[in-house]
């Protein structure tokens, strides 16, 4: 048999949830490996083919239409959050279900989320701080971990974790606090605040190309930045930037009549995240260490 063309020979990575963090990560690596999409959007199959993106149609939602997925790609990366409902992500269930039908791939790295380690009260957290999670939503994310982990275990797959705090950026859409801000959407008071971590959308994009290259099997990795603010500075910093007025603070008694519950749940959690793993095993150099220096960027 002679040699395979190269468009066979080039490695195949897989975007599983390919929004804006799928697009950043496709623009630093297409060119040196073939890069397709999952998307259960037709309308988005011209958008990710202008990006240079192969686009695959399919549902997580709907586990017979990934069948395709099976062996496609040498290195996945699932950035595909869980439905909005339940206490399992079923959505992740259905991707392992597919990949599952023929040969494994190399690598998968799942973005995760920082919430898995629920209220720390302000402590530092590293990656072997116990999860604890405290809402639905945190223990959707810890059942997509588990599921992830074990399929590793078992399948012989190389399996790094993403633990994402807040993602910001100011090409990013909804990716500053401007809206809120001139909203007037309030903050806890000084005594009431709490811990927030961060991190750019280019960075993570960077550490995602790095975790599918350099990320050890079965490790988990905390990636943010080395803002060290409570969320009322974040917000005070950020009027500053762009010339608002700060937001008025709260008690954390009068919080559940002024806001979502979805933010409520936010307000409720403290944390620092020990960011040293990711820096010396990926190698990672951020390209903006403090929100300050991401926000004060590009302004807005």
């Amino acid at each position: 048999m002679g040699a395979l063309p190269a468009r066979f020979r080039r490695e195949r990575v897989l975007i599983v949830g390919c929004g804006d963090i799928g697009l950043r990560l496709a623009a630093l690596i297409k060119g040196r490996v073939r890069v397709l999409a999952l998307t259960s959007t037709p309308a988005r199959v011209t958008e990710l083919m202008q990006h240079g993106i192969q686009p695959l149609i399919g549902n997580l939602d709907h586990a017979k239409s990934l069948h395709r997925l099976s062996g496609i790609a040498q290195r996945i990366v699932h950035l595909a959050p869980p439905a909005t409902q339940g206490w399992q992500d079923e959505r992740t269930q259905n991707l392992l279900h597919a990949l599952r039908r023929r040969s494994a791939p190399k690598k998968v790295v799942y973005a995760s989320t920082s919430g898995v380690y629920g209220d720390c009260a302000g402590q530092w957290v590293t990656e072997t701080t116990p999860v604890h999670p405290e809402t639905q939503r945190a223990h959707r994310r810890v059942d997509a971990e588990n599921t992830m982990r074990f399929w590793g275990r078992s399948g012989s797959v190389q399996m790094s974790i993403l633990r994402v705090p807040g993602i910001y950026a100011p090409d990013r859409e909804g990716g500053t606090p401007y809206a809120r801000l001139s909203r007037a959407t309030p903050v806890l008071c000084a005594e009431d605040d709490v811990y927030t971590n961060h991190i750019h959308a280019d960075d993570l994009a960077r550490a995602t190309l790095l975790a599918l290259w350099r990320g050890k099997s079965q490790r988990v990795y905390n990636v943010n930045d080395d803002t060290r603010l409570k969320m009322g500075d974040y917000f005070d910093l950020a009027a500053n930037l762009y010339g608002l007025p700060r937001p008025p603070r709260i008690s954390r008694v009068e919080a559940p009549k002024q806001v979502s519950a979805m933010l409520l749940s936010f307000m409720q959690e403290s944390r620092r995240m020990v960011n040293m793993r990711m820096k010396q095993e990926l190698g990672v150099k951020l390209l903006y260490p403090t929100v300050s220096q991401g926000l004060g960027s590009n302004n807005i």
